[in-house]
């Protein structure tokens, strides 16, 4: 099997905002694009999580890959949310950049796996975090935009600057 590893898209690229489309069942072009997912984030420093718009498609598919839970989530659907709890939260579509986010502290996430099988599952903490970025990565809503607005204005130069050179790569490579 080729072992394809995809380019992460970073702020500034469209796709990032887009809405990703539901995936109701997984057939053989989801299952290559879980692997190629699979080897990306293995390449990468930062094995916590991908969502598939990071990789330029829009299909409602991410992955956790923390040593205890590596789960595979499908049209995933928060359906509980529960406390609060503040962190530091990266991205890998934001290299160099962290930011605080306030977050639900508990939830109640159903989701298909990789086998096509309804899965419902509860949890907390830095796993309910994890997957509450991902999902935000489906519906277009990035770390940013939950970001004080004191943050963001020291921020707004390097922002502004990975976006233009975002942009940049995009235009070179089309």
């Amino acid at each position: 099997m080729i072992k394809t590893k995809l380019k992460i898209r970073k702020y500034g690229d469209p796709c990032l905002r887009k809405k990703s489309e539901s995936v109701k069942k997984i057939g053989p072009a989801e299952r290559m694009l879980i692997d190629a997912m699979l080897n990306t984030i293995l390449d990468k420093e930062t094995e916590i999580g991908l969502a598939a718009p990071q990789i330029g498609i829009n299909k409602k598919i991410f992955i956790v890959d923390l040593p205890e839970f590596p789960r595979v989530f499908v049209d995933p659907k928060i359906l509980k949310k529960e406390g609060q709890t503040t962190m530091e939260e990266g991205c890998l579509s934001f290299p160099g950049f962290s930011f605080e986010v306030k977050r639900p502290k508990r939830i109640v996430v159903e989701y298909l796996n990789e086998q096509n099988k309804k899965c419902r599952i509860e949890c907390e903490d830095f796993l309910a975090r994890v997957i509450l970025h991902e999902t935000d990565h489906l519906n277009g809503v990035l770390i940013v935009d939950y970001v004080s607005e004191e943050e963001r204005m020291q921020n707004q130069k390097a922002l502004d600057a990975l976006a233009e050179k975002t942009k940049k790569e995009l235009k070179i490579n089309s």
